[in-house]
């Protein structure tokens, strides 16, 4: 059987590595490839990977009703008002915006408004590490950000064994989490060889990761998170460090992750003392994690990368999708990424 699926913010990087991947997907055909500014537009013009004389269709809810299951890769305040119409004709609908992640207050708090329908927040989120049988279920799902998935995994399952108040979250990211719109900080000439600091002390993904710590894990109280841009296309690299408590040892940290993580398919945890890298994840849906116990400090050191266009957006979204139709949770998903 083929689902018809569609793509609403298609033109974007989010959009445009769902339709990279679409286009290998057995069982799913994006039959409705949306983009509201480009309509009309040929899709090779601005996705020249994407050849052909397809172009990007306009944005009709009506059409969109009719799909087996649609994505939302717009920013959160056109997801806001879309994903509440599909949700209200029981459309399966997955979204990478913020829209539904975080509950009325959460969302009050860290984007500065109220959400226009509480009623369907926080949507199931789309973790399927740790949420597999409510997303299979979900009408509405609510994919995790780039660096909340990075750093859910990584510390999920060593929330039982680290002092609350301690944590402390080190990001940096490709430059394709900023989106595709121009902006003067993005300019190859700026970005190129450099390396900064951005949104601290309080990021957006800040009440999401403390949200998700507490819902999946154990609440570990406050975090502090900062996010780095990094001069690189696309990749994400997360450096979370937090005390450990009295009597855990590094056997025990390496044992919760192993036990976490030894049956998932795209998580792999590395050996201590071997460290991720970014360039390994690129183009695929995986992640790699590993723990280091500093003796001295009693200080757990935890490092995992993704592609934030991948397992942060459009390939986890992907597995999702997969999970919400019923079909196996792989099926075009990629495990493997490119190197070098």
């Amino acid at each position: 059987m083929t689902f018809q699926v569609g793509i609403v913010g298609a033109s974007g990087y989010g959009g445009a590595e769902l339709l990279r991947l679409l286009a290998g997907h057995p069982q799913m055909d994006p039959a409705v490839v949306a983009a509201h500014s480009q309509a009309g537009t040929p899709i090779a013009s601005l996705l020249p990977h994407l050849p052909g004389e397809r172009t990007f269709d306009a944005v009709d809810p009506a059409q969109l009703a009719e799909l087996d299951l649609v994505f939302l890769a717009t920013p959160h305040g056109p997801a806001l008002e879309l994903g509440a119409t599909l949700a209200d004709v029981g459309v399966r609908t997955v979204d990478l915006s913020a829209a539904f992640r975080l509950d009325a207050e959460g969302f009050k708090t860290w984007y500065g408004e109220d959400h226009p329908r509480p009623d369907l927040i926080p949507a199931v989120y789309g973790l399927p590490e740790y949420a597999r049988a409510q997303v299979a279920e979900a009408t509405l799902v609510a994919n995790p950000g780039c660096y909340v998935v990075t750093t859910l995994l990584a510390l999920l399952p060593l929330t039982p064994l680290v002092a609350p108040g301690s944590v402390v979250v080190d990001g940096k990211s490709g430059t394709t989490g900023a989106g595709r719109a121009m902006k003067e900080t993005l300019h190859a000439s700026h970005v190129g060889s450099s390396f900064t600091a951005y949104g601290a002390p309080a990021h957006r993904h800040t009440g999401e990761i403390e949200r998700y710590l507490a819902v999946h894990g154990r609440d570990v109280g406050a975090i502090s998170f900062t996010p780095h841009l990094l001069p690189i296309p696309r990749g994400l690299l997360i450096t979370a460090y937090a005390q450990l408590q009295d009597e855990v040892t590094s056997e025990d940290v390496q044992t919760a992750l192993r036990d976490a993580y030894a049956d998932e398919p795209y998580v792999e945890v590395l050996p201590s003392g071997t460290f991720p890298v970014t360039k390994a994840v690129v183009g695929s849906n995986a992640c790699h994690v590993s723990a280091v116990v500093d003796p001295r400090t009693r200080r757990v050191v935890v490092t995992s990368v993704t592609d934030n266009l991948g397992k942060g957006a459009a390939s986890g979204a992907l597995q999702n999708a997969n999970l919400m139709l019923g079909l196996p949770e792989t099926l075009g998903v990629p495990v493997v990424g490119m190197y070098p």
